[in-house]
Formats: C-alpha cells, structure tokens, sequence
C-alpha cells in the first residue's frame, strides 16, 4: 500500500460505487444516485412494481493487506431496514456478494471491544496454501458462497437466496 496515493485510496471507493451502478444499468435496472450520502444509501433501485430498493456498496482494493481482500469491518450503518441491501465487492478477488440488511445483521459480526465497538464486521475470504503453487492464497469461505452474485437480480426483484448453495444468475 505504500504506492497507492492518498488520492487512489480516497477515491477507490466512490469508483467502485459508480461501477457497480454502472452494471446495474447494464442489466436493465432503474439505478438512482443520491446527490448527498446522509442515510448510508449510495443508489436507488426502482423495481419493475414500483418499490424503491436502498443500496449501501462496500469495497475492498487490490492493495488490501495480504489475506484481508475480502474484510468489511467496522461498519456504522448495519440496522435493519426494509427493501435496504448491501453490496460487498473484493476488487483481489473480482467478486461481488449481495445480503439484505436481514441477512447482514444475522451474518455479520458486532465488534465487542476496541475503538469500533458496537460496528459489525464481515470476513468473506479464507487465506490458504495453494495445492498447485504451494503459495497462500485467498478464497471465498464456503459459508458465504450462498451470497455470490454475478448480477444483481435479487435486488431487482426483491427475491430471497434460491435454495441452492450458491446464488448463480
């Protein structure tokens, strides 16, 4: 991370922002952008029936500390609300997970201790030696595969996971 420039760091998370809408719009989707970010809303689905979706995006960058490509961790707006869903991106390990605020506040964990107290963090990614290389390597944890998308349908419908294990769109 030493090379990245503050600029870089600072901005990386408003690109992803707008790339994720970006795909959004490439599926179809009616995707709003709030001027101001007072509500931990970075987009608006309109759906096809008419109800709003409210979209929180996270993303971690390809200069994340080895093992952590995949750590969202202290995050302030984790209530639940209706119609609200998060979107977690890993720019290290090109994917996307999608979770209602349901989903999240279950799955999530509340930090006890520390300057971050009462945040919730999500680890997505495991940290293990490759069989071909012998190198570490991260991976998605098993458990969170359900969450993978490859598109953002469930928003857009307001659908709940499949009964599979893996969300495939």
């Amino acid at each position: 991370m030493a090379n990245t420039t503050f600029r870089h760091s600072a901005g990386f998370g408003k690109r992803i922002e707008h790339w994720i809408v970006g795909r959004m719009l490439k599926e179809g989707m009616d995707v709003y952008v709030p001027i101001v970010d007072d509500h931990a809303v970075d987009a608006l689905v309109k759906r096809k029936d008419g109800t709003i979706a409210q979209v929180q995006i996270k993303a971690r960058s390809a200069t994340a500390k080895e093992g952590d490509a995949a750590l969202f961790s202290a995050i302030p707006h984790a209530e639940i609300r209706p119609g609200y869903w998060f979107i977690f991106y890993s720019e290290r390990l090109d994917q996307t997970w999608v979770m209602t605020s349901e989903e999240f506040d279950r799955e999530a964990v509340r930090n006890k201790t520390g300057k971050n107290i009462g945040l919730r963090s999500i680890w997505f990614n495991g940290k293990r030696k490759s069989k071909l290389t012998g190198k570490p390597e991260e991976y998605c944890k098993p458990q969170w595969q359900k969450y993978l998308a490859t598109s953002f349908t469930r928003i857009a419908e307001g659908g709940a996971l499949p009964s599979t294990q893996h969300v495939e769109h």
